[in-house]
């Protein structure tokens, strides 16, 4: 089974030119699934039908994953049907009949102006690590862009006399304005501290750990989980959280939503929409909160 893995990684990679995020959660899914079928003496993925993917589904639900995980998983699923088809190894997809209740989505969480103050403020840019962390939470905010995006980053990608970023997602390339501070903390952390810790493993990387490899995301969401606790921001914080600020932070100071769009590299601008019922929904509370005949009966 690990062959069909490796081939079925390969068209994610050069069919599909997913990220790398993309293809590890989609891999994840995929081996899991592997293992189920084998665990219940099936060795050959071709000949899963509809019983068999029901039977899955039971599973993830007795082991309490959530509507979301579930969902990802049969999405993961299919595509790895799909692409068995494609190479003449099934005639149908089994999983394409399963349906899984839609997740409740969740308004994102967003930072007022103060706590992304107070966040940036944290680093101590007097030491390497804290020169760093200041120039990635600043680029973050910056730009919008995915935390995946910000450690995939290479050193030619920052163009700090132009004040531009280029980010690639996939095939897709898009250049950002980067406001003054930032290309400022990116500059100061190229010239002071990059050239000190970065090793022949770190490559062109813009950001590297203290070993000088490049960064990972999970080592980037440990940095700003600790920042936001010496912060005292008591929000949910997720690695999309300033990429989400700086979406309504833009929109709510008027930014045009198709501007938003393109700097998100939102294919859909149905997904950035989602910023406008959360400037609606930010608008009501502080009219019920600050408007003084807002709470009479």
């Amino acid at each position: 089974m690990n062959d069909y893995c490796a081939d079925y990684s390969d068209y994610l990679i050069n069919k599909k030119a997913v990220s790398a995020n993309t293809l590890d959660s989609y891999i994840r899914d995929v081996e899991h699934f592997l293992s189920f079928l084998e665990e219940n003496g099936l060795s050959d993925p071709c000949k899963v039908d509809t019983e068999w993917m029901n039977a899955y589904v039971k599973r993830l639900i007795e082991t309490k994953k959530s509507n979301a995980t579930i969902t990802r998983n049969v999405a993961s699923i299919r595509s790895f049907f799909q692409f068995l088809m494609i190479n003449n190894k099934m005639t149908s997809n089994p999983a394409k009949a399963i349906h899984v209740a839609k997740p409740v989505k969740k308004l994102p969480q967003i930072l007022s102006g103060k706590e992304i103050e107070l966040l940036l403020a944290q680093p101590d840019r007097y030491e390497p690590k804290g020169c760093r962390d200041k120039a990635m939470l600043e680029l973050l905010y910056a730009t919008g862009i995915r935390v995946s995006e910000l450690v995939d980053l290479n050193l030619e990608d920052m163009n700090l006399h132009n004040g531009l970023l280029k980010c690639c997602s996939g095939k897709n390339e898009r250049l950002i304005p980067v406001y003054p501070a930032a290309v400022n903390a990116v500059a100061e952390y190229i010239q002071n501290v990059r050239s000190l810790i970065i090793t022949p493993d770190g490559g062109h990387a813009l950001f590297t750990n203290l070993n000088g490899r490049r960064l990972t995301r999970q080592g980037f969401w440990k940095i700003v989980k600790g920042y936001a606790e010496s912060a005292g921001i008591v929000k949910e914080i997720t690695p999309h959280t300033l990429r989400h600020s700086f979406a309504l932070h833009l929109l709510e100071n008027g930014a045009e939503l198709k501007d938003i769009q393109l700097m998100l590299g939102h294919a859909d601008i149905s997904s950035t929409q989602v910023y406008v019922h959360l400037l609606n929904d930010h608008f009501k509370k502080v009219y019920n909160s600050c408007h003084p005949r807002a709470k009479l009966g």
